[in-house]
């Protein structure tokens, strides 16, 4: 073990070198953000390949299941193995997945034909790699920064970082009508470059900055991280793969995994006793087998599944509401105009969801120091905000008014993901936040998945089809031209009846939001009933 006079040089807490390590975590963040931006490219996309609205929805499911399936194991790795491996994995991912998306839409279909079963498989595959490398790169992204900054900043600096996850969205669609306005193929063949040569350039700028001694952790012989202390003295413990204790004083510790509660006891009992157990800079240690032993785990968890599968399918298909209503109001449709109102959404959404990343740091960074509340008391916050933009989605019927709904649906979910960190900082601790994060991250999936494919079918259930009643009637009035452009539109599958397109599931999503404030208030109840069971 190592002496006082062992501890080298440590840069101060608002040094340079950790500056720019905060700075390289937000642009790596920045390009593993791009699975949002999914409904911008979307309706062209299956327009290309003649796909239906429920196959386009599962193609973005993959991308959203390759983020949430790897987060475990990405955690891990970043946990015990650091940044190198999934910054790796990013850039490789990233490039595979986007680039053969665009091979496929370079290629098409012939006319009239949908694409087979083999080459949707394989673009099911490339969407799912995309999520796969965005996963590695923010995973990597948060974990550095998180090592990097005391616990007292640790919503906000992971807030920041989320942040730009949150605004690829809206970064990468500018760019794309920037520089080639309209052009699908070459904004594809932009998000295969940005989203794979900065994870190239991290792996040799991004790495943690050890704290100052007040916030010191450990030092371990084989990665070196951290720097050393005094053995005599017992220290705040900033996460490091190889030490499996509770606390540290001299050479003894305690497994957490020796920690088994007793039976008869009450869930909030049970938990209060996990917490209990507390490391030296008062952070738990709740992990492995112990996590899916805690009743807050799965708490967390159905909140996530509600309110992160509301923001899924609304981000996936937000493209396309805006074209339903775009195409009731304008018969004559004309596809420029539509990719414009599309991607103002898309842009919306983002800047929404790059907002809602950084406040929601600030105000549960603020609440907590002032107030003495929980961090998780700004879940009944997003909650409500949920509420608010599925009851304004239902009510608008104007293609004009629908930034409205996105621009709160886009706070509200980049609050949601944005506060997590530290929320899960306080329930589980640091020692394995990436780890519990990839776990986390696995229920918006199975919401994601739920509400994405009601959607897809309401909104095919609304399609008119070429020879029934709906395209006669449509057509009746019109011109020659116009009845032209109409059959034309058809064969891209556009649905003409505005909100009733889809209305239906967001009003399945209003529910769900509305359970989920209910959850909120016990998970917020719950620890601040621990908190007082601990002071008392």
């Amino acid at each position: 073990m190592a002496t006082p006079t062992e501890v080298k040089h440590v840069p101060a807490l608002f040094s340079a070198r950790r500056v720019i390590t905060l700075l390289s975590s937000i642009v790596v963040a920045l390009s593993s953000g791009t699975n949002y931006i999914f409904s911008a490219y979307a309706p062209q996309l299956g327009a290309r390949l003649h796909i239906s609205h429920t196959q386009l929805n599962v193609v973005g499911l993959a991308g959203n299941a390759g983020v949430s399936i790897s987060g475990p194991i990405w955690g891990r790795i970043v946990d015990f193995r650091g940044a190198q491996i999934p910054l790796t994995g990013a850039f490789v991912f990233s490039l595979a997945g986007y680039a053969g998306m665009k091979r496929m839409y370079d290629e098409g279909t012939d006319s009239g034909t949908s694409v087979s079963p083999a080459r949707f498989l394989l673009l099911v595959i490339c969407s799912l790699l995309t999520g796969l490398g965005a996963h590695a790169g923010v995973t990597a992204a948060v974990n550095i920064t998180a090592k990097s900054f005391p616990e007292s900043a640790h919503a906000t600096t992971t807030g920041l970082v989320l942040s730009g996850f949150g605004l690829s969205a809206f970064f990468f669609s500018t760019v794309a009508h920037i520089l080639f306005p309209g052009d699908t193929s070459a904004f594809l063949l932009l998000l295969s470059l940005a989203t794979s040569i900065p994870m190239l350039i991290a792996l040799f700028v991004m790495r943690p900055v050890p704290l100052p001694q007040t916030h010191a952790g450990l030092k371990d012989d084989r990665n070196g991280e951290y720097e050393l202390i005094s053995t005599t003295e017992v220290v705040p413990f900033i996460a490091d793969a190889n030490v499996d204790a509770v606390g540290v004083a001299g050479d003894s510790h305690v497994s957490l995994m020796d920690i088994q509660p007793e039976d008869g006891l009450s869930s909030a009992l049970e938990t209060d006793r996990i917490h209990s157990h507390l490391r030296p800079d008062n952070l738990p240690d709740v992990h492995g087998k112990l996590l899916w032993k805690t009743p807050d785990f799965y708490l967390l968890c159905m909140i996530l599944l509600l309110l992160g599968g509301t923001g899924v399918m609304y981000i996936n298909n937000v493209g396309l509401i805006s074209l339903a209503l775009f195409a009731k109001s304008n018969p004559n449709y004309e596809e420029e105009e539509a990719s414009k109102l599309q991607a103002a959404q898309v842009s919306t959404l983002s800047v929404g969801n790059f907002a809602g990343r950084i406040l929601i740091g600030l105000i549960s960074d603020f609440a907590r120091t002032k107030f003495h509340l929980p961090r998780v008391y700004s879940l009944c916050i997003v909650s409500s905000l949920f509420i608010i933009s599925q009851a304004f989605a239902i009510g608008i019927s104007s293609v004009g008014t629908l930034w409205m709904a996105t621009a709160i649906l886009g706070f509200a979910y980049g609050s949601l993901f944005g506060g997590l960190p530290a929320i899960a900082i306080d329930w589980f601790g640091l020692a394995h936040l990436s780890e519990n994060l990839g776990y986390l991250s696995l229920a918006p999936l199975v919401g994601g998945n739920v509400f994405s494919i009601i959607f897809g079918r309401n909104l095919d259930a609304h399609t008119p089809r070429e020879n029934t009643n709906t395209t006669i009637g449509a057509t009746r009035a019109m011109s020659t031209a116009d009845r032209a452009v109409y059959r034309d539109v058809l064969a891209e599958r556009r649905c003409f009846t505005g909100r009733d397109c889809y209305v239906s599931s967001l009003k399945v999503t209003l529910v769900a939001c509305m359970v989920a404030l209910g959850l909120s208030t016990l998970a917020a109840r719950r620890d601040k009933y621990r908190q007082k069971t601990r002071k008392g």
